[in-house]
């Protein structure tokens, strides 16, 4: 087994293609004249892409983060995280009350960001379990929940959420549909006005294949409207460098508020012409290949798997060791195998490993990543069959 390339099948921060980390070595310019306008043009362009929505003009001084629908994309010089607390902060007053199901950590994450800026109700499932729908019905039908908020796909427990169920119900009930898709957008559908969802979120390392410190959100104009209301009623959250109200005054203008993430901007726009480029369709079936083949492949060797069969992620599956196997097997693949996957977090540590199934991943890597995780697995004293790893991908 060669073992001079390395396998890197990690979900997030994935692996950046060299489109990218050449856009990333260009010279620094400023960030108040046209060249830099351009870059925003030409980002803003390519996240409307990415989100599914309706396409805009990649020119400066075209409203280019707006196009034919009722959405408007934001660029947010920090992390995902950052973009979903600029999100939360800015739509929600302190007294208004929102409904946050969770089966993992990160939607457990946009829960605890909830509880800084509004009240929340929490219904917290088990680690890799489907909500239960019937349960956010009877929630919703009390009429008392100004927003549901969801982490689409849990990168965590590799689920992702029924988002159109649950679309269909906050629609019927009047309340706001909220996504974090910093793991789906760019790597499985994602439908925001099909879903009629007010707030969408992504992350550039993820699914997109952009560099990290870089996030952006997608919001309709439900949303800024809100946002507006809140802030003339003197009625808002404390906020400053997440000030959305500061974001759209200059968005208009290709700019943001602050001092840009240059450089990542770029990197980001590259790697989005890219995706433009394969097509999200294209990408979500590569994705969902890849994600196939690993869950078929290590059923078939007799592992097991974390989520819930029906809701299982296509940019990331997780996999139960066998007893006996804990994150030493991970070490070795690293080290002896030139492979990297990711382990778990909290509770289910050193319990399991994750597979991404993102970005500009192909099939080919993951095909020879797999095999080399078997030999591993091998190498601790399983005794597992051959298998032709091919064959579960084609």
């Amino acid at each position: 087994m060669d073992m001079s390339e390395d396998c890197f099948l990690v979900p997030g921060p994935v692996r950046m293609g060299d489109t990218c980390l050449k856009a990333l070595s260009t010279p620094v310019m400023t960030a108040r004249g046209p060249e830099y306008r351009d870059v925003m043009a030409h980002l803003n362009s390519g996240l409307r892409n990415a989100f599914n929505l309706a396409p805009s003009e990649p020119i400066r001084g075209v409203e280019s983060w707006s196009g034919d629908d009722d959405y408007k994309v934001v660029v947010v010089s920090g992390s995902g995280t950052a973009a979903m607390e600029m999100v939360i902060a800015n739509r929600f007053r302190s007294n208004d009350l929102v409904l946050v199901p969770t089966n993992g950590k990160f939607g457990e994450r946009v829960a605890e960001m909830c509880q800084r800026f509004c009240n929340v109700k929490h219904l917290k499932y088990e680690w890799g379990r489907a909500f239960d729908l019937y349960e956010l019905e009877q929630q919703l039908e009390r009429g008392c929940y100004e927003s549901l908020l969801i982490c689409h796909n849990e990168t965590s427990t590799g689920i992702t959420q029924d988002a159109a169920a649950i679309a269909e119900m906050c629609a019927r009930h009047k309340t706001s549909f909220i996504l974090d898709g910093i793991t789906s957008v760019g790597g499985m559908p994602v439908h925001p006005t099909e879903w009629g969802a007010e707030a969408v979120v992504v992350g550039a390392q993820k699914c997109t294949a952009g560099p990290s410190g870089i996030a952006a959100i997608a919001i309709n104009s439900n949303f800024i409207e809100r946002v507006h209301a809140i802030r003339e009623q003197g009625d808002s959250n404390p906020n400053y460098y997440l000030d959305l109200v500061s974001a759209l005054k200059k968005g208009a203008d290709d700019q943001t508020p602050w001092t840009p993430a240059i450089n990542l901007a770029m990197g980001w726009g590259a790697a989005l012409q890219v995706l433009k480029d394969e097509s999200n369709i294209e990408r979500w079936e590569r994705c969902e290949k890849m994600a196939t083949g690993v869950r078929n492949l290590f059923l078939a060797l007799g592992f097991e798997l974390l989520a819930d069969s029906a809701q299982r992620s296509n940019t990331v599956t997780a996999v139960l060791y066998p007893e006996g196997i804990d994150d030493s097997w991970r070490a070795r693949l690293k080290d002896d195998y030139n492979t990297q996957v990711i382990g778990a977090q909290d509770h289910l540590k050193g319990k399991m490993f994750r597979v991404g199934s993102m970005g500009e991943t192909p099939i080919e890597e993951m095909v020879e990543g797999c095999k080399r995780m078997i030999e591993c697995f091998k190498s601790f004293g399983l005794d597992l069959p051959n298998m032709d790893v091919e064959s579960y991908f084609e």
